[in-house]
Parts: structure tokens; C-alpha cells; sequence
């Protein structure tokens, strides 16, 4: 299985547990709740593997590196 169809199966999978879980209650943002779920560790993976390299890391992202470093303030990692 490919990276990307890993990471899909693994967010699929997830999601799923998600519904299952929710027992009747009626969820709502789901999409934004996603993103802060899956955002911050991203982040802190790719810095992890950039040895701290804002910059390579904000290329690694497609993000721009003051974008970078706002997610981190907004996520305390710096």
C-alpha cells in the first residue's frame, strides 16, 4: 500500500470510529475538528524530521514560512 493510500485508510478508519462512537449525538465541524486533529502533529513530525529547519520545514508543508511558524505559535511549539 502506498504512503498516501495508507495515511487515507488510516483518516478513513478513524472517521468511522468517529460515527460509531458519537452514539446518536448529532456532530457538527467536523471538518475544522479534522484539521486541528491532524495539523499539529503533522507539523511537529515534519519539524522533528527537519531537526527543527523552520524553512525546510514550511517547504516540505507547501507552506509559506511565516504560515509555518503562526501554526506553531497557534499550537504552542515555539
Amino acid at each position: 500500500m502506498q504512503s498516501n493510500d495508507h495515511i487515507a485508510q488510516t483518516i478513513r478508519l478513524a472517521m468511522e470510529q468517529y460515527f460509531r462512537d458519537l452514539d446518536g449525538e448529532t456532530p457538527s465541524a467536523i471538518y475544522d475538528m479534522v484539521l486541528a486533529c491532524v495539523e499539529k502533529p503533522l507539523i511537529e513530525v515534519v519539524l522533528t524530521q527537519t531537526q527543527g529547519n523552520q524553512t525546510r520545514a514550511a517547504e516540505l508543508l507547501g507552506l509559506n514560512r511565516n504560515t509555518l511558524r503562526k501554526k506553531m505559535k497557534n499550537y504552542d511549539l515555539i
